[in-house]
């Protein structure tokens, strides 16, 4: 009773109250049917716990010290954030700012090893199913927050962002550093709605054009909010080429390819088999047998920024920033 209790306490000191709950119920669940992959799932709640310790003990990043005769507090934090580039890596970030970061990490993993665990024992009862299902709805949660941890970074690191920006993101970022408890619905939760929605949505392909996969979004209740902002008079080419590769889930590149090619065949719509033999790789669905897959997102995000990094290097045709980059920039903009 004693070490159940215990468990407890560390599982609401890691989780917010529905993680926790979920974690509970989980846990005693796999306990029962499979004590041994719960004994593992333990151990990983356990260096949760040691790396929490950790960084409940680094110093507040807006706490003002005095070291090598220099003050050091939140507004020298935010002008040194301003000023890194992208070749300095995580070696520029303060450690406080590298231990969330892996905190993150741990907890996606934790949250990955307990959807296997649970996945293993759906012939044992449906509640493990509902289980999963509950479980990588969190494991997206996390990794969307990762995602708009590196959106922020980027803006960061990318001397094309207007300073104003940087500072308003530098801020976002210390308040996520020195809370592991914050997450996307806390301060973004506009694109956490707009990435579950695409988590959930195939695409079609079709004539290309995207109305499809439009209305998929709005089916699948993506923020009125998200979708109005790409669908205003005054969007500029470059956000509605970014729009859809959002819709899409490929490059800008990939898509002029697929539609000059169209027009050589003589085809008025296509397939996402059609779509993948003329691009020579796999078209990866968001959203499989009813199941989403948050890591397909991460990497098709990523896809897109790595894209458009290039293309601001090289100077070629397209966007030079993803969807969400776009909106979060907008965003920040109307904040006060």
């Amino acid at each position: 009773m004693g070490a159940s209790l215990a468990e407890d306490v560390v599982v609401h000191r890691l989780f917010d109250a529905k993680e926790s709950i979920l974690i509970d119920r989980a846990l005693a669940a796999v306990t029962r049917k499979a004590p041994a992959d719960a004994a593992t799932l333990r151990v990983l709640i356990n260096e949760l716990a040691a790396l929490s310790e950790i960084l409940n003990t680094t110093r507040e990043l807006r706490k003002q010290v005095t070291f090598g005769k220099e003050i050091h507090n939140a507004h020298t934090l935010t002008e040194h954030l301003c000023q890194i580039d992208a070749l300095s890596g995580d070696l520029a970030l303060p450690m406080k700012a590298t231990l969330s970061r892996t905190f993150l990490l741990a907890k996606i993993n934790f949250f990955k090893a307990f959807i296997k665990a649970t996945s293993a024992l759906h012939g044992s009862g449906s509640e493990f199913a509902e289980f999963a299902y509950h479980l990588r709805e969190e494991l997206a949660q996390s990794i969307y927050t990762q995602l708009a941890e590196e959106l922020l970074l980027a803006f960061l690191r990318n001397p094309n962002v207007k300073t104003r920006i940087k500072r308003k993101s530098a801020d976002q970022l210390i308040t996520i550093w020195d809370n592991s408890q914050v997450e996307i619905d806390d301060f973004c939760p506009l694109l956490e709605s707009a990435w579950h929605a695409r988590n959930r949505v195939t695409s079609g392909f079709g004539s290309l054009l995207g109305t499809t996969e439009y209305f998929r979004l709005v089916c699948e209740d993506c923020a009125p909010q998200f979708l109005d902002f790409f669908g205003r008079d005054d969007l500029s080419l470059a956000e509605g080429q970014a729009f859809e590769e959002f819709l899409f889930n490929m490059s800008y590149e990939e898509l002029t390819t697929l539609r000059e090619t169209m027009k050589e065949q003589n085809l008025d719509t296509v397939t996402a088999n059609w779509a993948s033999r003329v691009l020579g790789r796999p078209i990866e669905p968001l959203d499989h047998s009813g199941k989403i897959d948050p890591m397909a997102l991460y990497r098709s995000y990523y896809r897109r920024q790595l894209a458009a990094e290039y293309r601001s290097l090289a100077g070629t045709d397209g966007p030079r920033r993803t969807a969400e980059s776009y909106l979060m920039i907008y965003l920040l903009d109307q904040q006060d």
